[in-house]
Order: structure tokens, then C-alpha cells, then sequence
């Protein structure tokens, strides 16, 4: 196998997207975007991450990992959202990568109607809210392919909130980038960590103390009333706070 490109290949590939899969089963499992040599480097890399593990393994069958050009002649900017794209295709549980690509909650793969509603949905109208509703911004976790049960768990908790006035809420609306996906109804409200079996926060770290419910996805005629509406004004520009309050009229 070659190990380098000559310099003549290296200016006409400019930057580029290249997948690794195994030779036998044809199988990706890893994608990257570079320039240059950056296809060739993980044959050389020594760390113990599982893409290298993999390689080496293939090696070890005596054969060599395929090595792809999935597109090039592109800058870098195309190059990072066309990696994004042929991550979000194949699925980041089928790769070794340990991160989706660029800009990939904001570009990446959305079901058409999601996407109809983040660009033209309608605005959600004080006079239409007859709920109290917490509005709750997952931006830092959400992905668009996360299933209805890590949609719950990144949505319910653990947040620096009022009790008193959590307990007075009907409703819970998860927002993505200024738009409802989906509402909860709340059941009941805990202190922070006493339900997630699975969750990574160190309360001792914490300054105050955070809360978190369980409860259910709202019956279908709440959800047609809320999800795919945009709540983007009822937060104001630069606020770091993920929660907001709208009282029902």
C-alpha cells in the first residue's frame, strides 16, 4: 500500500473527506477530512484509541485497512461539513470516530419536517399559551439523531432551578435552537442525581442545587399545540440561563 502522496496529488486534492473500512467486509470505520499526508497518519499512530486498535487488528490478518477519497478538490470549511454529512450517514455507533462532525446539530442529518419547522416554523403567540410551560434550551446536547429516550434524559435534568416554581409547571418544552421538539409532562421533581442511573456530574462541583423530574411525553393534542413552534424570542440574545417560565394566560 502506498503511504504518501506525491506533491503533484497533494495540490490537486486540496482538502478532503476519506474514509478507513475493513478490506473484508467492506465495512467503514472511520472518517476524517485533511490535506495533505493526514489520510496516511493513523498507520502510524501508536495511541490505544479504538480506531488504531482496529487497524491493527487488520494488520495482524495480514491484510490493510481500505483507504478511500470520498471527495476533494474543496476547502476547508465544505471539507468539515462533508465529513459531518458521511458521519451523520453512517452513524457515529458504526464508526470509531468519538465525535460527530462540524456543525453537525445545526447541518447535519434532520427529518425533512424537523427542518421545515427550524427555518419557517410558526412563532409560539402569548395569547396561544394557556400552559405554564418551562422552556428548557438543550443546544449543548442535542443531536439530530437522538432517540425519544435520550431526548428525555438530556432534556429533564440536572438544571439550576426554583423549586417552588418548577412544581408549578404544566408542562416541559425541550428547545433546540430557538424551536420546540418535544414536551413532557412532568410527574414529579428531585434533587439533582437521584434518578439518572447514568449520568457523568459531580454534585460536589455543584455551587447550588439543581433538580431534575421524571415524568412523560404530553398527549398528542398538547404536543400538536407546542412542537415545531419557534420560542426563540422568550430568550434574549447572549443569555447563558436555559431556563425560562411562561405563565399560561
Amino acid at each position: 500500500m502506498i503511504d504518501k502522496f506525491s506533491n503533484e496529488t497533494i495540490k490537486a486534492l486540496k482538502f478532503y473527506v476519506y474514509v478507513y473500512s475493513d478490506p473484508d467486509t467492506k465495512k467503514p470505520f472511520y472518517v476524517g477530512k485533511g490535506q495533505g499526508n493526514r489520510v496516511f497518519q493513523h498507520i502510524w499512530d501508536d495511541s490505544e484509541s479504538e480506531k488504531v486498535q482496529k487497524i491493527k487488528e487488520i494488520f495482524e490478518r495480514k491484510k490493510e485497512p481500505l483507504i478511500e477519497i470520498l471527495a476533494h478538490g474543496l476547502n476547508e470549511k465544505t471539507a468539515l461539513k462533508v465529513e459531518a454529512a458521511v458521519i451523520d450517514l453512517i452513524g457515529i455507533n458504526n464508526l470509531t470516530n468519538q465525535k460527530r462532525g462540524y456543525e453537525s446539530s445545526t447541518y447535519g442529518k434532520i427529518e425533512v419536517s424537523a427542518l421545515e419547522s427550524r427555518y419557517a416554523g410558526e412563532k409560539l403567540e402569548d395569547a396561544d399559551i394557556k400552559h405554564n410551560l418551562m422552556l428548557i434550551r438543550i443546544n449543548r446536547v442535542y443531536r439530530n439523531d437522538m432517540t425519544p429516550y435520550e431526548l428525555y434524559e438530556g432534556t429533564r435534568g440536572c438544571w439550576k432551578l426554583s423549586l417552588d416554581s418548577a412544581e408549578k409547571v404544566d408542562y416541559v418544552l425541550s428547545v433546540y435552537d430557538g424551536m420546540v421538539i418535544e414536551v413532557y409532562k412532568p410527574v414529579q421533581w428531585f434533587e439533582g442525581l437521584t434518578t439518572f442511573t447514568t449520568k457523568d456530574d459531580d454534585k460536589s462541583q455543584w455551587t447550588q442545587p439543581r433538580y431534575e423530574f421524571v415524568g412523560r411525553i404530553a398527549d398528542p393534542k398538547i404536543r400538536k399545540k407546542y412542537v415545531g413552534k419557534s420560542v426563540a424570542e422568550y430568550f434574549k440574545k447572549g443569555d447563558q440561563n436555559p431556563i425560562r417560565y411562561v405563565w399560561g394566560k
